[in-house]
């Protein structure tokens, strides 16, 4: 799977928003209609991704306990092999974030071709070895991060053989403000690693920042999907609807369309514009074979595939080869 090489690679992050079959169906099936390339999972289990102590205080989540959270939304594995095997019927990629070695165990299990890892796990280089040495593509978040911890943990993947990775800008922030989305860091992080593939992963309550990413140059974009915002879980208020993740899609693709390759030359039927709309030089009246054009027999006028305005300074003095009518549109061979 190679990313972002001819076309941005849109993914609709649905984990955190469903725990059973028929939701995930649901979210898969409307996921597709909207034109995204790829659904993406969540892999937990409450005890091996935090404490007891930990705490979400958050805008989305309150101040709540994160094993009772994670505990709601974990998914078993079973439900995982479902979910898998029906994304790919619909024609769909599907891969997931781990966040311990047994989810990776279990991820490759289910033979998964592409890992994401969260921003809870960029330090933990590790975590970040495991899952390079599995030697599948690596799209690594960098929410919370300093540009040295972004380095240290690409240094670290590619320490394991791995250079398959797509460094995505994050702000960990549900929701984040306009103010805080920061997409400059996107040609940051193009400038920082050329080699390899920046993307963007979205939490605000928009689609605007994942065009605008689009537009910035990010060739991967990720954006939390649901199939009501009112829904119970707290992703859901910062997730995409199908109706804004097709105009999302359809936007970004219109503007591939548009961005084109940069070469400046004419672009289809302005070829035959630059015949019918330019201008050349002209006759103002009738001239006689051998007389002399002088500044008063001459004007720059359209059509275009005549002698070119540029040179009439040539042109003058010349003398007609042939009798020309008023409004010829002179060419080399007309003149000596």
């Amino acid at each position: 799977m190679r990313f972002g090489r001819e076309k941005c690679y849109i993914i609709a992050e649905i984990g955190g928003n469903f725990t059973d079959y028929e939701t995930a169906v649901r979210l898969i099936d409307q996921a597709k209609a909207s034109g995204v390339d790829a659904v993406k999972l969540q892999t937990y289990r409450a005890d091996t991704i935090a404490s007891k102590q930990a705490v979400f205080d958050m805008e989305n989540t309150g101040i709540a306990s994160q094993t009772e959270y994670f505990r709601r939304f974990e998914l078993s594995e079973e439900l995982h092999k479902r979910v898998f095997t029906y994304a790919k019927e619909k024609g769909l990629d599907v891969f997931s974030t781990p966040s311990h070695k047994t989810d990776i165990e279990m991820l490759e299990r289910l033979q998964t071709d592409v890992y994401k890892t969260g921003a809870d796990d960029v330090t933990n280089l590790p975590f970040l070895r495991e899952v390079a040495r599995q030697k599948k593509p690596v799209l690594l978040s960098t929410g919370m991060c300093t540009m040295g911890e972004v380095r240290e943990a690409v240094d670290t993947i590619v320490a394991e053989g791995n250079t398959d990775i797509v460094i995505m800008h994050v702000v960990s922030l549900y929701p984040t403000a306009s103010k805080y989305v920061n997409l400059e860091a996107v040609k940051t992080l193009q400038r920082e690693f050329p080699q390899f593939v920046i993307g963007y992963s979205d939490h605000t309550s928009g689609v605007d920042s994942c065009i605008f990413a689009a537009v910035m140059g990010a060739k991967v974009i990720e954006k939390h999907f649901t199939y009501d915002k009112n829904a119970d879980g707290p992703d859901h208020m910062l997730s995409a609807t199908v109706d804004e993740m097709k105009l999302m899609v359809d936007k970004i693709r219109l503007f591939e369309e548009m961005r084109g390759n940069g070469i400046k030359r004419p672009m289809g039927d302005e070829r035959k514009n630059r015949r019918n709309n330019r201008k050349s030089i002209v006759c103002t009246r009738n001239i006689k074979e051998g007389e002399v054009l002088t500044e008063t027999e001459i004007d720059i006028k359209r059509p275009g595939y005549g002698i070119c305005p540029k040179y009439k300074e040539m042109v003058i003095g010349k003398r007609a080869r042939r009798d020309l009518e008023e409004d010829t549109v002179l060419q080399w061979e007309d003149i000596r």
